[in-house]
């Protein structure tokens, strides 16, 4: 967690700051082979330095950012679900409980559609 503290205290809300770091302390514990960092103002996870989700917030929803293939893939469960999304992002609301299932989906659908992949991004 230490790679995320400096961005957790960027977070003003202090549920919004808590339900983020339960998320990454969630995506640490579940997949010990990702790498956390910080990159473009938000934390993210990567294997074998290609890309696999990241997240940020905003004022009524955490953002998560799989990357285009993997929204158009569980697109469908996305909407089911109620969660908003766009190309790149699917924003869950605050109000709402962390969808941790569709999130291990995101995650696993990541990891192995990249296996091969030697890029950062698709």
């Amino acid at each position: 967690m230490n790679e995320f503290l400096e961005y957790l205290a960027t977070i003003d809300d202090p549920d919004h700051r808590e339900r983020v770091e339960d998320v990454l302390r969630w995506v640490l514990d579940t997949y010990p082979e990702l790498s956390p960092r910080v990159a473009w103002n938000q934390p993210m996870f990567t294997d074998h330095g290609t890309f696999i989700i990241a997240f940020s917030t905003a004022k009524k929803h955490m953002a998560v950012a799989p990357e285009k293939a993997a929204i158009d893939r569980f697109q469908e469960e996305i909407d089911a679900a109620g969660h908003s999304s766009t190309k790149q992002l699917i924003r869950m609301s605050w109000d709402s409980p962390v969808d941790y299932a569709l999130l291990g989906k995101l995650i696993e659908f990541n990891i192995e559609d990249k296996a091969c992949y030697d890029k950062f991004w698709r």
